[in-house]
C-alpha cells in the first residue's frame, strides 16, 4: 500500500501541487515569524554585550519601559567621581559618557531629516560623545573621529541617508534650540550587530558636554576593570564612595535588565505576528480539505478496486493519509526555506512602517524546525482525515459502477454550524456588558464570538451558496453564465469551502478597516468636542521640542493663549510605566474642555494630580486620597485634586508645570495648543506662527483640519501595515480557487468534451470557468464582508470607553475590497480555464 500511496503521488504530482503550495506559504509564515524574531534578539543580544563597561556609575533613577526612557530630565552625574572609580582596587580606567535624546539632523532644506508631505520618519538622533575605544561599541567607517569643537561624527546609515560625506558641513538642532553648523570628520559602524534604525550623532567629549550638558556632568561614568577583577567585587567597593542619588551597577546587571525588557518586547511581537501566522494556516486547512475530498471523489474506482483485490478499510485510509504525511513533510521543509523569504519580507515590512528593525543575519533554532513542521503535518493530516475516512468505507462494488457517489446531505454538518453561530452571535450580544470588568475581557469574549460565527457560518454556507450563486450569477443570462451558475451550485459542499478561505481574509480586513474608520471618526469627534484651540503645534513625529518654541508663539501678533503640555516618565498606580501630563490649569481651560466630575483645575496647584474616572476607579482614589508615584527624581507624594472624563489625548494622570518639573519633566515641551484672539484673521495668525517658528523647523502649525489629517495617517499607515500581515492569507485564499477549478477541470474532462463536440469553443470553456471563479469569489468576499462588519461594530462598541465613541464605515473601501476579490478570482481561474480549453475532444469524452 506504500507503493501505491507512492505511485499514486507521482501520478497526481500536479493536482497536489497547490495543496503543497499552500503548506508551503502557511508553514513559511509561522518560520517566518520565529526566524524574524530570533534573528531580531541574537542581534539586540550581541548589541548588549559588545564593549559593555564592567560598571557603570549613573544617577539613581526608575529603569522605565524604552518607550518611556529619555521624555523626562537628563539627569547627569558629576564627573569628579571618575577619579573615585579610578582610585578603587581592580579598576584598569574609567571614562565619563554623554548620551542625550533629541538632537534633530536637518537635511538640505533646512528640515528634519526624512520628513516627507508633513510625515516624520527620522532626524531625531541620540547626540553623546565618541567614547575610548574600550568601550565604544562602534569603529569609524570613513574619515576620522571628531576631536575638535567643530567637528561631528555620524553613524554610516544616517550620512548616507543624509548624502554626505566626510569633509560635508552638517546642520544640527540642538535640544536647547539652537542651531549649529559642524564639518563632517567620519562615519562609524557597529562592530557588531545594527543600530536599529537609531541615528547617533558623536563629538568629543568636551564638545558633547559643552553642548548637551552643565560643565564638570557627564550622563554616566563607564569603569573597566582588570581581566581577573570581580564586576560584583567592585561595584560593591564603589558603592560606598557615591553621593546620594548615584548607583554603581554592574555589566552583567545592566545586560540582565535589557534582556528582560527585550524578552517582554519580543515575546509580544512574536505573539502579534503568530496571530496572522494561524489565520494563513487556518485557511490553508480549507484548501487542503477541499483537495483530498476532491481527489478521493474522482479515485472512487480506484479505490474500490484496492478494496476488491482485497485491501481492508484500514489499509486505504492508512494510505490516504500516508499520502497527506509525505506532501506535509515535502511541502513543510520547503515552507522552512522560504520562512527565510517571509522573514526577510518582515524585516522589510517593520523597516517600510518606521520601525528601527535591521536586515540582520537570519537566525534558525531547533524549535522554528520542529515548530514548522509540527505545523505542516497537523494541518494536513486534519484536513485530510476526514476525507481519508471517506474513502476508506468506498464499497468494492463501486470499481463496477460508472456514476460517480452521490454527495452526503448537509443536515448534519447545519445542525452544528446553527449551533455554533447561535452561540458566537450569544456571546457577541452579551459581551459589551463585560466592559464594566475591563476592556479586556470584553475584546476577548468578542474574539470568542466571532470565532464561532465564523465557524458556524462556514459550516452553514454550503445552505446558502445554491441561491448565493444563483443571485451573483443572475446578470450572466448566456449558455456559459448558466452553465456556470449550475457548476458552481452543483456543489455547494465545495462552491462554500472553496469560498470559505476567501471570507476569514475579507472578514479579518474588512473588521479592521470599520475598526480604524471608527478610530478616525472618533479622533475627528474628540478634536471638534474637546479642542478649543485654533492650532496645535508640534514636533514632527509628536517628538519634543525646546521650550522656546512656546516663548515664540506667545510673541507672535494674532495669539490669545499658549497652553504648553509636557509629559515626564514615571511609574504610577492603576497605569504602569507611564507618561504624566504636565499643564498650567489656567492656560490648558481655555485651549481643552475637560469635563470634571470631582474638583476643578484650578485645584490643579503644586504637588497636586487630576486622575481620569477610569484610573480613579481601579485605585479606589477620590478628592484627597494621596497616591505616591516613581518618577525619574526618585518617589513623590501626590493628592488628587480633580476627576476628570478622559478626552482628547488627555487621560491618567494630570499635574501642573511645576509638579512636573519637581517630577523630572525637562525644559523641553511636546505640544503647544494656540488660542488665537476673537478679532483675528486665523489665516494671517497662521502665516505669522509659520514666520515666527522658521528658526525651529523640527515643529510644525496644524489647525484642527490638519491636525486631524495628521493623526487619521498614522492610522492609515497602521492600518496598511496590518493588510500587508493578511496578504499572505488571501494569497493562499486565491490558491484555493485555483486548486479547485484545477480540479474540478480533472473532474469535469468528459463534460467538457461532450461541450466542445455539441460546438462551444475554446473561448466558451474559458469563459465559464472564469466565471465560476468570479462566482466563487465574491460570493466568499461578501460573506466576509458582513461578518468583518458586523465584528467590527462589536469592537467599536466595546472600545467605546476608550475613546472610540463613533461607528464608521469606509465604504469605499469595502467597495475596493469586492472589486479586489473578484479580480483576484478571475486571475486564478487564469491558468484551469486554458487548461480546460486545450482537452482534446476525441480524448476527454474517452475519458472514465
Amino acid at each position: 500500500m506504500l507503493r501505491a500511496s507512492l505511485r499514486n503521488l507521482v501520478a497526481h504530482k500536479l493536482r497536489l501541487f497547490l495543496t503543497a503550495l499552500s503548506i508551503v506559504l502557511a508553514v513559511a509564515f509561522v518560520a517566518g515569524t520565529y526566524v524574524f524574531t530570533d534573528s531580531l534578539r541574537a542581534s539586540l543580544d550581541t548589541l548588549i554585550q559588545q564593549n559593555q563597561p564592567d560598571v557603570t556609575i549613573r544617577p539613581a533613577s526608575a529603569d522605565f519601559s524604552p518607550e518611556f526612557q529619555g521624555a523626562g530630565e537628563v539627569l547627569t552625574v558629576p564627573t569628579s567621581l571618575l577619579d573615585v572609580a579610578a582610585n578603587v582596587p581592580g579598576v584598569v580606567m574609567a571614562a565619563p559618557s554623554v548620551l542625550v535624546p533629541n538632537v534633530v539632523i536637518l537635511d538640505e532644506d533646512g528640515k528634519p531629516l526624512g520628513t516627507e508631505e508633513g510625515g516624520f520618519t527620522g532626524g531625531t538622533a541620540i547626540g553623546g560623545d565618541w567614547p575610548d575605544e574600550a568601550f565604544n561599541p562602534n569603529v569609524i567607517k570613513d574619515g576620522e573621529q571628531p576631536i575638535t569643537r567643530d567637528e561631528v561624527a555620524l553613524d554610516s546609515s544616517t550620512a548616507d541617508q543624509l548624502g554626505v560625506v566626510p569633509g560635508d558641513s552638517v546642520t544640527l538642532l540642538l535640544p536647547s534650540g539652537e542651531r549649529r553648523d559642524f564639518t563632517l570628520a567620519g562615519t562609524s559602524e557597529p562592530r557588531a550587530g545594527s543600530n536599529f534604525g537609531v541615528s547617533f550623532v558623536y563629538w568629543s567629549f568636551p564638545t558633547a558636554q559643552r553642548l548637551l550638558l552643565q560643565p564638570g556632568q557627564a550622563t554616566s561614568l563607564s569603569v573597566l576593570a582588570e581581566p581577573t577583577a570581580s564586576q560584583q567585587v567592585i561595584a560593591d567597593e564603589i558603592r560606598p564612595l557615591l553621593p546620594p542619588g548615584v548607583e554603581a551597577i554592574t555589566g552583567d546587571e545592566i545586560a540582565s535588565q535589557v534582556s528582560e525588557q527585550l524578552d517582554s518586547g519580543l515575546g509580544f511581537l512574536n505573539t502579534f505576528l503568530l496571530v496572522f501566522a494561524i489565520v494563513s494556516v487556518f485557511v490553508a486547512t480549507f484548501l487542503i480539505y477541499n483537495t483530498f475530498s476532491m481527489l478521493v471523489a474522482q479515485r472512487t474506482r480506484e479505490l474500490a478496486l484496492l478494496r476488491a483485490i482485497g485491501a481492508s478499510r484500514a489499509q486505504v485510509l492508512r494510505s490516504i493519509l500516508a499520502e497527506a504525511v509525505i506532501v506535509a513533510l515535502v511541502a513543510s521543509l520547503l515552507g522552512i526555506v522560504v520562512g527565510a523569504g517571509v522573514a526577510r519580507g518582515l524585516q522589510l515590512l517593520f523597516q517600510a512602517a518606521g520601525a528601527p528593525f535591521p536586515s540582520a543575519a537570519l537566525v534558525f533554532q531547533p524549535r522554528t524546525i520542529v515548530v514548522a513542521l509540527t505545523v505542516g503535518l497537523v494541518i494536513t493530516l486534519a484536513s485530510a482525515v476526514l476525507p481519508a475516512r471517506r474513502a476508506s468505507v468506498i464499497p468494492p462494488m463501486a470499481a463496477l459502477r460508472d456514476e460517480q457517489p452521490r454527495t452526503r446531505g448537509l443536515g448534519r454538518r447545519t445542525v452544528i454550524g446553527g449551533f455554533l453561530l447561535g452561540a458566537g452571535i450569544g456571546l457577541a450580544v452579551m459581551s459589551p456588558q463585560l466592559v464594566e470588568y475591563g476592556t479586556t475581557k470584553a475584546a476577548i469574549m468578542a474574539g470568542t464570538a466571532a470565532l464561532f460565527v465564523l465557524i458556524g457560518v462556514l459550516a452553514t454556507a454550503p445552505e446558502l451558496a445554491r441561491p448565493a450563486a444563483a443571485v451573483i450569477g443572475s446578470p450572466f443570462r448566456s449558455v456559459v453564465g448558466r452553465l456556470a451558475r449550475g457548476n458552481t451550485r452543483r456543489n455547494p459542499r465545495r462552491t462554500a469551502a472553496t469560498a470559505g478561505a476567501l471570507t476569514i481574509g475579507v472578514a479579518l480586513m474588512s473588521a479592521i478597516s470599520v475598526l480604524a474608520a471608527s478610530t478616525q471618526a472618533s479622533v475627528a469627534g474628540i478634536v471638534d468636542d474637546v479642542i478649543g484651540a485654533d492650532f496645535v503645534v508640534t514636533g514632527y513625529g509628536f517628538q519634543p521640542f525646546t521650550g522656546d518654541v512656546a516663548t515664540a508663539v506667545r510673541s507672535t501678533p494674532g495669539v490669545g493663549q499658549a497652553a504648553v503640555v509636557k509629559q515626564v516618565p514615571a511609574r504610577a498606580p492603576g497605569s504602569g510605566d507611564t507618561l504624566i501630563t504636565g499643564v498650567d490649569p489656567q492656560d490648558i481651560q481655555k485651549a481643552l474642555s475637560l469635563t470634571a466630575t470631582e474638583g476643578s483645575l484650578d485645584d490643579l496647584t503644586e504637588g497636586k494630580v487630576a486622575l481620569d474616572t477610569e484610573t480613579a476607579d481601579e485605585i479606589g482614589a477620590g478628592v484627597g486620597t494621596v497616591v505616591q508615584v516613581l518618577s525619574v527624581v526618585g518617589p513623590v507624594d501626590l493628592e488628587v485634586a480633580m476627576i476628570y472624563e478622559a478626552a482628547g489625548g488627555f487621560t491618567g494622570y494630570v499635574v501642573g508645570l511645576p509638579t512636573a518639573r519637581e517630577l523630572g519633566a525637562s525644559d523641553q515641551d511636546n505640544v503647544v495648543y494656540v488660542v488665537k484672539e476673537p478679532l483675528a484673521s486665523a489665516q494671517t495668525v497662521e502665516a505669522d506662527l509659520n514666520l515666527a517658528l522658521e528658526p525651529y523647523p523640527n515643529v510644525q502649525v496644524l489647525d484642527q483640519s490638519a491636525f486631524k489629517d495628521s493623526i487619521g495617517d498614522q492610522i492609515g499607515q497602521l492600518l496598511n501595515f496590518l493588510f500587508a500581515l493578511l496578504v499572505l492569507a488571501v494569497l493562499i485564499a486565491l490558491l484555493g480557487i485555483v486548486n479547485t477549478l484545477a480540479l474540478s477541470v480533472f473532474e469535469r474532462t468528459r463534460e467538457i468534451g461532450l461541450l466542445r463536440a455539441v460546438g462551444m469553443l475554446r473561448k466558451g470553456i474559458r469563459r465559464t470557468i472564469v466565471l465560476e471563479a468570479f462566482i466563487i469569489a465574491v460570493f466568499g468576499a461578501v460573506l466576509g464582508m458582513v461578518i468583518g462588519v458586523a465584528f467590527g461594530a462589536l469592537l467599536q462598541r466595546i472600545l467605546a470607553s476608550e475613546g472610540i465613541e463613533k461607528f464608521a464605515v469606509n465604504g469605499g473601501q469595502l467597495v475596493l475590497f469586492l472589486v479586489l476579490a473578484a479580480v483576484g478570482g478571475v486571475l486564478a481561474a487564469l491558468w484551469p480555464a486554458w487548461r480546460g480549453s486545450r482537452l482534446r475532444i476525441l480524448d476527454a469524452i474517452a475519458t472514465e
